[in-house]
């Protein structure tokens, strides 16, 4: 949409039919904010309306979705009943939105990628689905894409190349690239359904509790987190849950991961709060196993194509930073058709794109291999955590602010500062440790994050729920070389409060 609305002729070329289920569904703020600065940037105003949940459900109520008021994480032993926690240990709740209103959104995938291919159609892109492509010529000159459609042979000509099919997609199969390791990441697989009859977390004897938590608890990205894996559901406003666990070789071995839904059974048996929710659940998609999660290209960029960052790489689903990456690269790279296009400087804006997309790669696999190493020491990982929603919030107003020099990196992995203390912490934290150890390496990232804390993350009255409050970004005007009154202009800009929707 972005390069016809530039004025190029586009061909969107696709493998299969849509509507279709996928996965890779839960927005988040940065995600949300960079895909409203993509409408508003490239005239897109149809899109506009999928960036909150309210103007969402305004505007497509038939296209499903979730509510995603914030990140929910528990902490669960493997076999063991959950013992009472009202000190709030074995948990972390981190709001992203005050109010349903302005609230993030899991995005169903058949809906949503339906409504796209149909909003591009609108404008002019050339559809072809049904088409199984086999190779590329012509590079480093004219790309030609060769492959048939029904049966038929067929050829497309372009002047460039997006790569937009996936880990290990097109491109990375016709140019026999060899696949790069995230340094350190673990081996990990997945394991993943569709149920509908999941009943909510907080209506289970799980969740019984006097105080009033920042949001729903299952209106979020819930996270249950055990030693070597983690587990997400998602709802949806359809009926439909989202539900899958990413674990490391040795928990897929354990359970068996190829067993599919055997495997699912094992292992919400082994998880009362879980086995509870999914009592009266079934499944309605076979169950996905995917053998391998992590992945990254030998090369994001060359003559006449790119990868977006989907294509070049994946981590883990995790803290849902595949969204939030992606479009930073749809931003870039729109950025790179829209000022370089027929310049000399064209082919070099590429490769800066393609480092750059790289190293932010790496930065998110450093995090998450720091993650999985302290699955079993949630203290340890719920504060790596906090680096993770600090620097995320930071980032996002800081764009809102229309300062984005301040964050110019996901993670900030190219602050200064910040970037090379967390690589330090993220080493520490894979290193065997005593409880002091532990405390210490707490404090040290609550000590890490404060120059870039803007929303009151680390505070020990709260005892790891964190609401959305406007008196925390205020107190932080400083760290966003902003004042007050430029606050709380952008508080009611974004719809902050009741009076400004």
């Amino acid at each position: 949409m972005i390069a016809r609305q530039l004025g190029r002729s586009v061909v969107l070329i696709e493998r299969g039919t849509h509507p279709r289920v996928v996965i890779g569904e839960s927005s988040t703020p940065l995600s949300n904010l960079l895909l409203e600065e993509l409408t508003e940037r490239y005239d897109l105003p149809a899109l506009r309306p999928l960036a909150k949940w309210g103007s969402w459900q305004r505007a497509f109520p038939d296209v499903a979705c979730g509510l995603k008021r914030g990140f929910t994480f528990y902490r669960h032993r493997l076999g063991s009943q959950p013992a009472p926690d009202p000190a709030r240990q074995d948990q972390l709740l981190v709001a992203a939105s005050p109010r349903d209103e302005i609230a993030d959104t899991h995005w169903y995938r058949a809906d949503f990628d339906h409504l796209l291919v149909q909003e591009a159609q609108k404008l002019g892109v050339d559809y072809l689905d049904r088409v199984a492509l086999h190779a590329i010529t012509g590079i480093p000159g004219e790309p030609t894409l060769e492959g048939t459609r029904d049966g038929q042979e067929i050829t497309v000509r372009a002047k460039f190349v997006v790569d937009a099919t996936g880990p290990r997609g097109f491109l990375y199969r016709a140019l026999q690239q060899e696949e790069r390791a995230l340094p350190g990441f673990p081996a990990t697989q997945a394991l993943y359904s569709h149920f509908t009859g999941v009943r909510r977390l907080a209506d289970t004897p799980f969740h019984r509790t006097n105080d009033v938590p920042p949001y729903p608890i299952d209106d979020a990205a819930v996270h249950h987190v055990f030693d070597g894996g983690w587990i997400w559901v998602l709802r949806f406003n359809n009926g439909v849950t989202s539900a899958g666990v990413a674990a490391t070789d040795r928990i897929a071995a354990e359970l068996r991961f190829t067993d599919g839904e055997d495997a699912w059974q094992r292992l919400l048996h082994r998880i009362p709060a879980l086995q509870a929710q999914f009592a009266g659940a079934r499944a309605v998609q076979p169950f996905t196993h995917m053998p391998r999660l992590s992945f990254r290209a030998a090369a994001f960029a060359g003559p006449r194509w790119a990868m977006l960052p989907s294509a070049a790489g994946f981590v883990d689903p995790l803290l849902s930073t595949g969204f939030p990456l992606t479009l930073l690269g749809v931003e870039r790279l729109a950025a790179v058709l829209e000022q370089d296009w027929g310049a000399d400087t064209f082919e070099a804006r590429l490769q800066s794109y393609a480092a750059r997309t790289d190293r932010e790669m790496l930065a998110t696999g450093r995090l998450i291999t720091a993650l999985y190493a302290t699955m079993n020491n949630f203290p340890v990982f719920a504060a790596l955590s906090l680096l993770y929603f600090a620097a995320a919030s930071y980032s996002e107003a800081a764009r809102r602010l229309r300062k984005p020099h301040l964050a110019s990196s996901f993670l900030l992995c190219e602050r200064l500062v910040f970037g090379p203390a967390c690589v330090r912490l993220f080493d520490r934290a894979q290193q065997p440790m005593t409880d002091s150890e532990s405390a210490q390496l707490v404090s040290e990232i609550l000590s890490t994050i404060e120059p870039v804390n803007v929303a009151g993350l680390g505070r020990l009255s709260r005892r790891n729920w964190y609401p959305v409050e406007a008196s925390d970004l205020l107190e932080s005007a400083h760290k966003l070389e902003a004042t007050e009154q430029e606050l709380l202009a952008m508080l009611a800009c974004c719809g902050f409060t009741e009076a400004q929707p």
